[in-house]
């Protein structure tokens, strides 16, 4: 496997180059550059599978060498070696497909990791393998999937074996290496990184695996970690003894993973440790625990090591605070109110930050309630809502992926309003019709005893919904427009006809003279007769 080094230090070039056994590798450094003019030169001249550079040199700096580079040769792998902090590069190189960005001072034991995964990589990849290796690699592999399978088929489903389950069965059905002494689940959380974007994804993926069995391995009977998403689940069992260590490596880990936010500057690390089990059967229990410690950071913030705890039942679904966040959810939806809305939203953060016990558990559940609730009266209501099949889901993983309270409630508020809004609108279209049909009937009936009532249930809606829908759809009350229908035609009734005042009382709908002379005055500025006087 042939390489490259480029940096424009030549005393760091040297470094690099006296760091690692290349034979042993079975690597061979074909040139050293020290600018992008040279390196790129270099790449056309000796075709090599690896550059390491650093991003700042004379010439190309090292991401326009990368990105004419790859243009080369789209197989050219870059491991980039840089003491320039700078997120917005690092991002491109990321971009360009960089396999791996270390930070100055470099450390042999990564660097040689880094170029012995790679060539692993390469050797795959070029089919160059021999049936040694590739009986090793093949032989990894299924090994890797076999194991994965303890979590796959035990820890996620929590299976009915579970009372069974013992450490040798594990043992011989998963290839692990447990024994007598202490079983914990720790979870490292991911927050941050642009979950659309796959190389920063991989990139800090890599990035944990590697940390993971750097810092604790070591500690551990055995140990294995796997990646959902953006959330990393780590199975470690280890001796009485070895419990201190690995609390503190723990540590070390996170300070490790917090060197990559020069790298992914937005980046956010939780690591929630659960409780320790003194039995292979607690790792259920140690999971759960885990999982409140990363829910945790909600209240406690990020970039931190999160100790687990028991978890409490959550009450505050049956408190006076939740019902009164009910009450005010439902009477914004039922008027229809947007900035209604956003208070009951508001009033239920307020109200889980003023309770000294809050939970980052409890905060997640509530807003899961609250969207819930919301879903239950759209249906209730016969509305419809877009993409109804995977709303939640894709709700509560948004809010899964929250850094802070505030950060769950604006998400829950701007996904409750964003939808309503779109909600209100498919059904001021299809609810059109409704309105015409209220209309026509209000006409047909007027000489009735009718009521908002009456009519909502003719047109098949809940009065106080048809209320606040008529009002806006025709930009007046139900009550309003019931007049105005009356009055106009009582107006036609004292200009062509003769009908005296108390007779055309009772042909529009009203059973009292003196009500109604008074409601005519009011909607014209003049009493009945007077109004005849003048245009009959």
């Amino acid at each position: 496997m042939k390489l490259i080094i480029a940096d424009d230090e030549d005393k760091v070039c040297q470094l690099i180059y006296k760091l690692v056994d290349w034979e042993k590798l079975d690597m061979e450094v074909v040139s050293i550059v020290h600018n992008g003019i040279e390196a790129l030169q270099s790449i056309e001249k000796y075709k090599p599978d690896l550059v390491i550079t650093d991003i700042r040199m004379p010439g190309y700096d090292g991401l326009d060498m990368i990105r004419r580079a790859k243009e080369i040769s789209e197989d050219l792998d870059f491991i980039i070696i840089s003491g320039y902090r700078h997120f917005e590069y690092a991002q491109n190189a990321i971009k360009y497909g960089v396999r791996d960005y270390l930070l100055k001072p470099i450390k042999k034991s990564e660097l040689i990791d880094t170029l012995s995964r790679l060539r692993e990589e390469y050797l795959k990849r070029t089919k160059k393998l021999s049936n040694e290796e590739q009986y090793r690699i093949s032989i990894k592999d299924n090994l890797d999937r076999i194991r994965s399978g303890f979590f796959t088929d035990i820890l996620f489903k929590r299976a009915s074996a579970e009372g069974k389950m013992s450490i040798e069965s594990i043992n011989e059905k998963y290839h692990y290496n447990f024994c007598d002494g202490f079983f914990q689940v720790v979870l490292i959380k991911i927050d941050g990184v642009d979950t659309c974007s796959q190389n920063n994804m991989e990139y800090i993926r890599d990035k944990v695996l590697q940390s993971i069995h750097k810092k604790v391995d070591e500690y551990c009977y055995d140990i294995e970690s796997i990646f959902e998403n953006n959330l990393c689940y780590i199975v470690l069992n280890c001796s009485e003894d070895s419990r201190k260590a690995v609390r503190r490596s723990l540590k070390a880990l996170l300070d490790e993973l917090l060197l990559q936010k020069d790298i992914i500057e937005d980046l956010k690390i939780t690591i929630g440790a659960g409780i320790p089990k003194d039995s292979v059967r607690g790792i259920f229990s140690s999971m759960k625990t885990a999982v409140w410690a990363i829910e945790q950071r909600l209240i406690l913030g990020v970039n931190k090591v999160v100790e687990g705890a028991e978890v409490s039942s959550n009450e505050l679904a049956d408190s006076s605070t939740f019902n009164e966040f009910n009450r005010k959810l439902i009477e914004a939806l039922e008027r229809l109110e947007e900035n209604q809305l956003r208070e009951s939203f508001v009033f239920l953060e307020t109200s889980l930050k003023n309770k000294e016990s809050t939970t980052g558990h409890e905060v997640i559940q509530m807003a899961k309630e609250a969207m819930n609730l919301y879903l239950f009266h759209l249906r209730q209501n016969k509305f419809v809502i877009r993409n109804s099949d995977d709303f939640f889901d894709t709700f509560s993983l948004n809010i899964e992926n929250c850094g802070s309270m505030e950060e769950v409630f604006a998400t829950l508020s701007r996904t409750i309003i964003k939808s309503f809004n779109q909600v209100i609108a498919d059904k001021q279209q299809e609810d059109s019709k409704p309105i015409r049909e209220a209309k026509q009937y209000i006409k047909d009936h007027y000489k009735e005893p009718i009521s908002l009532e009456i009519v909502s249930d003719y047109v098949g809606f809940n009065a106080t919904y048809f209320s606040s829908l008529f009002k806006k759809e025709t930009n007046t009350t139900f009550s309003e427009y019931l007049t105005s229908v009356r009055m106009e035609r009582a107006k036609e009734l004292l200009k062509e006809s003769n009908l005296n005042v108390a007779t055309i009382c009772e042909e529009v709908g009203y059973n009292d003279t003196k009500h109604f002379s008074k409601g005519f005055a009011k909607y014209t500025n003049l009493k009945p007769n007077e109004y005849r006087k003048i245009y009959s």
